[in-house]
């Protein structure tokens, strides 16, 4: 029972803790004649005690689970008569390790407490165990990143083994589908990428070409020209729309965006699919103007004064200051809001499947159904599927050229930001 509530018993002995660490020092404070008198701020103390008191009982804690964990595997492994027994142990061992946890945050509570004094160096230790940890968090970011990369490449090394790579860059059919067993009438499967990654080119352009103006026409209104009572209402109602759902966005576009479109283009004499790549383009713009808006905002309204009274100084209108002097130099936030929404745009799925379908269409009309590359990786993945086919290595395959699209994106941005920052900086 005590093992259950230890990580809630830890936080309180951690935080009072905290508290007598920090009143200790504001006492040694006054008998000194002020903090000034102190090494580090009487807060610093604080951190140090609930550091103390509660990071060795969760290493403990962690010691003991690293150990018991593999050994009930092994056991549990062996089908052992008296396992059951065991098992009663081990739940033992829980409390009387809880018990030892908690008696190890009480006594380092009190052991750091008697041992503030006004020189005892609390700030240079926090500091160093938050650049520690700093470097910790850094490292795991790093290692998750080259995971992922491993994970995806080597899955599409094996389906390269089957699947010749020309076949997948250049091939112009898309259809994955395998024949399970050797005497059934099946496809044999065409793995040409050119289809699903020109779909997801044509929604995401689509989808640029709505959120992109719109959005950052958006950012220059309300940095330069909207008043502020304007500005604290109209920038959290459009940072709305990045908080829904993308389903409703998917419903809205299957259920509203598409039928506008199919009627009224064929009052217009337009063949325009029930589903397009126009309508998910359209919905999918919709959807990352915040992404474009939010952020040009903040950047646009971060260049210093001085610049718009300096151009203002040398006869310039207020929109050569916004097109010659605001615009160059916020470039490189801009840079980066349009880069975030066209990942975002790359990657979305539901606008897709409710609005663009699920057809591989080598096409540039946006009248027309299409797919993306996230889309074909969900539907591959989906289903009881044998994780050596083709088929289900292909996901792999379309997720390394999405990686590899975006390390381009970011690449060619990183250019641009670094052109423009010599500039005017």
């Amino acid at each position: 029972m005590l093992y259950t509530y230890l990580p809630i018993i830890i936080t309180l002995i951690s935080v009072t803790a905290y508290i007598l660490g920090r009143n200790r020092a504001l006492v040694l404070a006054e008998d000194q004649g002020g903090t000034r008198h102190l090494h580090s701020l009487p807060c610093h103390y604080g951190v140090l005690s609930l550091l103390c008191s509660g990071l060795p009982p969760i290493l403990v804690v962690l010691i003991w689970k690293f150990f018991t964990n593999p050994g009930l595997t092994a056991l549990s492994a062996q089908k052992i008569p008296a396992l059951s027994h065991l098992f009663q142990l081990f739940s033992c061992s829980e409390n009387s390790i809880a018990v030892i946890a908690v008696s190890l945050a009480i006594i380092m509570a009190l052991v750091i407490r008697q041992l503030i004094s006004p020189t005892l160096k609390a700030r240079n230790i926090v500091e160093k165990f938050i650049n520690v940890l700093l470097v910790i968090c850094s490292g795991i970011a790093i290692l998750t990143t080259i995971g992922i990369f491993l994970s995806v490449i080597f899955e599409s090394i094996r389906f390269f083994q089957i699947i010749p790579l020309k076949d997948f860059i250049f091939g112009l059919d898309w259809s994955p589908q395998m024949a399970i067993r050797a005497d059934q009438a099946g496809s044999s499967g065409a793995f040409g990428a050119v289809p699903v990654l020109a779909g997801t080119l044509l929604i995401t352009f689509i989808a640029m070409s709505i959120a992109i103006p719109v959005g950052l026409m958006s950012a220059i209104y309300l940095s330069e020209f909207a008043g502020p009572l304007f500005r604290t209402g109209a920038k959290p109602l459009l940072e709305i729309l990045a908080g829904v759902p993308t389903v409703v966005y998917g419903f809205f576009a299957a259920l509203t965006v598409a039928p506008f479109l199919r009627n009224n283009g064929t009052m217009l004499g337009l063949d325009i699919s029930s589903e397009s790549a126009l309508a998910a383009g359209i919905v999918m713009g919709i959807m990352t103007i915040p992404f474009v808006s939010s952020l040009s905002d903040d950047v646009i309204h971060a260049v210093p004064q001085s610049l718009r009274e300096g151009s203002m100084g040398l006869g310039a209108t207020r929109f050569e200051t916004i097109r010659l002097v605001l615009i160059p130099a916020a470039l490189p936030g801009i840079v980066g809001s349009i880069l975030l929404a066209v990942s975002r745009a790359i990657g979305e799925t539901m606008i897709v499947v409710m609005a663009a379908g699920l057809s591989a269409n080598l096409t540039a009309n946006p009248f027309q159904a299409v797919t993306t590359v996230s889309v074909q990786i969900v539907t591959l993945l989906v289903g009881d599927q044998e994780f050596d086919s083709p088929k289900t290595l292909a996901a792999f395959a379309l997720a390394l050229m999405l990686f590899l699209i975006t390390l381009f994106l970011n690449f060619t941005a990183l250019i641009t930001v670094r052109k423009y920052r010599e500039q005017y900086e």
